[in-house]
């Protein structure tokens, strides 16, 4: 039994190990175009995800009362995380996560060109202040070219990407159960939880 597990674990750890390459070709202006196309196993194992239907219709689905009184009576929301981000040893540790996880992505040709607007200049203007400085830092990231510009007249939203980019899910594993058991992460939550800091 004891050896069983072992041999499990040896081989899910070496599956895990083996790197998984995504290329992808994202474009949406009037609907959603994509094409998807994962590699596995050095290629032996390949597939095309496909895109969703948009004629098929979006599945109903009926929240019982119980759940949306919960929900009501939730304290959580845009404000309770702000709470958690204005926190700073949860915010750096959210950031450190970030960093990390783009630095185990293997990047080839990332582009991304965002085009956004909101149909009215004041109201474009207000999410320009906080999409405009985060759009700067984009433009000097290494390993992909991001452009992100505002449309003030029109209310717009189109957006083409492409690229490949090449990971190993032991290390994605890694970085996601590190988060997940660092006390900082766990203070945010609490903070959120509750809604206070």
């Amino acid at each position: 039994m004891l050896v069983g597990a072992a041999l499990f674990l040896v081989l899910l750890v070496g599956l895990l190990a083996i790197p998984v390459t995504l290329e992808f070709e994202v474009a949406w202006r009037n609907a959603l175009e994509q094409n998807v196309r994962l590699h596995w196993a050095f290629g032996l194992v390949r597939l095309r995800i496909p895109s969703a239907d948009p004629r098929a219709e979006p599945e109903s689905h009926t929240v019982p009362e119980k759940k949306k009184r919960r929900a009501r009576q939730s304290p959580r929301g845009p404000g309770a995380v702000l709470a958690a981000v204005r926190d700073g040893r949860f915010r750096r540790r959210i950031v450190k996560f970030a960093r990390d996880l783009w630095g185990a992505v293997r990047k080839q040709s990332i582009l991304l060109h965002l085009r956004i607007g909101l149909g009215d200049p004041a109201d474009t203007g207000r999410l320009w202040a906080i999409v405009g400085p985060v759009a700067g830092m984009l433009t000097a990231v290494r390993d992909a070219t991001i452009e992100i510009e505002p449309e003030f007249f029109d209310p717009a939203f189109e957006l083409d990407t492409s690229g490949s980019i090449r990971v190993v899910p032991l290390h994605i594993v890694y970085l996601v159960v590190s988060l997940m058991f660092s006390p900082s992460v766990w203070r945010g939550v609490k903070i959120m939880r509750s809604g206070t800091r």
